[in-house]
């Protein structure tokens, strides 16, 4: 079982920016970020190969960009023009997730 922990979620205004890390014990092929809003199935929002390969939600596109730094096992989502739809739980998971790898997930919350 993978260990996986998110940080960097918080508070912001509608139209600013959060960069959330996820550091893992594991060096997969995909990693992802996912989130998940109540009574909502997660869905994933971005993932990346270890070779820099990327895809990303629609509604993300534009305005979130994934990475990686494979010598430390961790991911990064940078979240920019943040709305209040964007408010959810995020969670890391390798792509296709794994469900005995959930982590506790960090919670952004965009309002004014």
């Amino acid at each position: 079982q993978a260990q996986l922990a998110e940080s960097g979620g918080g508070l912001v205004q509608p139209g600013g920016s959060l960069r959330l890390s996820c550091a893992a014990s594991i060096s997969p092929y995909v990693m992802g970020w996912y989130c998940q809003t109540p009574g909502k199935q997660r869905e994933l929002v971005a993932s990346m190969s270890r070779f820099g390969v990327a895809r990303y939600a629609d509604s993300v596109k534009g305005r979130f960009t994934i990475s990686r730094d494979n010598a430390k096992n961790t991911v990064y989502l940078q979240m920019n023009s943040l709305g209040p739809e964007d408010t959810a739980v995020y969670y890391c998971n390798v792509d296709p997730p794994r469900t005995s790898d959930w982590g506790q997930g960090t919670q952004v919350t965009v309002s004014s």
